[in-house]
């Protein structure tokens, strides 16, 4: 059946539909996963090894209850109201661990939480203007805090936001916006924001032939206040 969703929120909320009968089970999380490709590139160490994180665009929380189940204290958030009652109904026995339904910019807007990292793999940091994100990132890191983000590598020679059918082809319009970048560009925009020590690539695939990854992590500086 062609999808009909007629706004954002209600195109995420079918994100990994389930294709059985009846509720979805919960994922297996035994891992930390940045990639497309199952046990491929770093796991949570990426992070830096935070207290509290915050995630930007959570899904299923697969990442969030690692984290949490390791003692970190999660918030982690998601736009889809549907995901984020799917993940309470998965995880809300777990502690540390608390789900949020908001869009990013909104949120770290308006909270005054601060966050040792920030992080989102292959979630709002991809679908969101890096102008108004990266900005209200940094706000929201305490110093020496790591932003961490992944999503797939960008076409070469195809770069900014890139749109696309958000229902298909075959569904109701409805423009989604990824925006994707060079390496290096994303260095450049997370500089001019006051990050430093960034680390922007693709780590190539399993097989090179395969799609790979864009990797990012930068570090807001220690006795860097951006409230400021």
């Amino acid at each position: 059946m062609p999808r009909s969703s007629q706004n954002l929120p209600e195109c995420w909320d079918t994100y990994k539909p389930h294709k059985g009968d009846g509720e979805p089970p919960a994922p297996d999380v035994d891992t930390f996963e940045w990639t497309q490709h199952p046990g491929h590139g770093p796991a949570d160490d990426f992070l830096g090894g935070p207290r509290t994180a915050l995630e930007l665009g959570s899904a299923e929380g697969r990442e969030a209850v690692f984290l949490a189940r390791k003692g970190v204290d999660v918030t982690a958030l998601d736009f889809s109201s549907a995901q984020v009652e799917r993940a309470r109904r998965w995880w809300g026995g777990v502690d540390h661990l608390r789900f949020v339904h908001a869009e990013a910019c909104d949120f770290l807007a308006s909270t005054d939480a601060t966050y040792d990292t920030v992080f989102s793999i292959w979630g709002a940091v991809w679908f969101t203007d890096p102008g108004n994100l990266i900005p209200l990132v940094a706000k929201r890191l305490n110093p020496g805090g790591v932003f961490a983000f992944s999503q797939a590598e960008p076409i070469e020679g195809y770069y900014g936001p890139q749109a696309m059918y958000g229902n298909g082809l075959s569904g109701r319009k409805l423009t989604v916006l990824r925006w994707n970048y060079a390496p290096e560009t994303w260095a450049d925009i997370l500089k001019r924001d006051g990050f430093t020590d960034v680390d922007a690539q693709v780590l190539a695939a399993p097989d090179p032939a395969d799609v790979g990854t864009l990797l990012v992590r930068a570090v807001y500086p220690l006795g860097e206040s951006p409230e400021e």
